[in-house]
């Protein structure tokens, strides 16, 4: 018997994939969604059909900002753990609309929190993001170093969705489990993210943008490895650790039954090489436009993945070539390119 899951987000694109992984292992699951058109709901659409197809996938159209609907679902579904991966994505798009990102990374977050305290839930596993890094430059990123300067609203509730699961964690004894994703990518993928956009103007032999004249680097992380590495965590509930000194705490652990890891390639990619490995996928060159950085970005990302080499025995290694490769070859067949 597997367990009952909770997966918020589950039309998005990391829930759809994880949902489909988890499904296939013999989990039930309990689906969420708002299907929000901030990008295209008949992706989300198309994600959630292939996911009704399972006979233990129950999908329900809510809001998390909506406390009564959550609160319902929590009294009505035993369920087992929690995958929070529904929030208000993207940074430049916090500068337009600040507000959505308050009520659903913030206001959403503190329902499911409050339906995981009441309902008893063994695990909660929460998408937070190596936006929360900000302004730091040290690199690798590290799950140790403190993330006290964020850039960007997105940045700074991810943060604060860090700091509640850790006070539930202490005052309630919920094992609470924050990963850092470091840009995601792959079939089905957010047609917001750079791959997506890029793919789609040099098809229609439109201009790609690259911010800071192209001179950015991503730790781009295929959709897969991600996948696996959810899975492991979920697997994985964390307790105490009795190693944890107050008196110099450690941001990444704590005397709660608390973890955050990061899950990333752990080989930043220039941006250039990117769209270069993108071009050779397509059999076609890109018009680039150069421009400036744009407020919110950060000119780089790394992910230290040690802590989840050494608790869960994973590391992603998919390389872009393999990765962009796959999401061409989906991207024509879905859309007959």
């Amino acid at each position: 018997m597997g367990s009952k899951i909770l997966i918020t987000g589950a039309a998005g694109f990391i829930g759809f994939h994880l949902s489909k992984y988890l499904l296939k292992r013999g989990d039930t699951i309990i689906g969420i969604d708002n299907m929000n058109d901030y990008y295209d709901v008949s992706l989300k659409e198309a994600r959630l059909s292939r996911l009704n197809q399972h006979r233990n996938f129950l999908f329900k159209g809510l809001d998390l900002k909506h406390k009564d609907g959550i609160n319902r679902l929590f009294k009505k579904q035993d369920i087992d753990r929690v995958v929070h991966l529904a929030a208000q994505a993207g940074v430049r798009y916090s500068l337009e609309n600040p507000h959505a990102y308050v009520d659903s990374n913030l206001v959403g977050f503190m329902n499911i929190l409050e339906g995981c305290r009441n309902a008893r839930v063994t695990h909660l596993v929460f998408a937070s993001s190596s936006s929360v890094y900000g302004a730091n430059t040290n690199m690798p990123f590290s799950v140790h170093d403190n993330v006290d300067h964020p850039v960007s609203l997105y940045g700074a509730t991810k943060k604060a969705n860090e700091l509640m699961a850790h006070t539930y964690a202490w005052l309630f004894n919920l094992p609470c489990t924050g990963l850092r994703f470091f840009t995601v990518y792959g079939p089905f993928g957010r047609p917001d993210m750079a791959l997506f956009l890029f793919t789609k103007a040099i098809l229609e032999d439109r201009p790609i943008s690259l911010f800071n004249y192209g001179n950015m680097k991503r730790d781009f992380t295929y959709i897969d490895d991600i996948v696996e590495g959810i899975v492991r965590v979920v697997d994985k509930i964390p307790g105490p650790d009795p190693g944890w000194n107050s008196d110099n705490p450690d941001p990444g652990k704590s005397s709660a039954p608390y973890r955050i890891y990061n899950i990333g390639n752990h080989n930043p990619v220039d941006l250039k090489y990117f769209v270069e490995v993108l071009e050779g996928c397509l059999g076609k060159k890109a018009k680039k436009e150069l421009l400036p950085i744009q407020p919110g970005d950060v000119p780089e990302t790394y992910a230290d993945v040690d802590d989840l080499i050494a608790d869960v025995n994973f590391k992603p290694e998919t390389p872009i070539e393999v990765g962009v490769e796959r999401f061409v070859k989906w991207y024509k067949e879905f859309y007959s390119t």
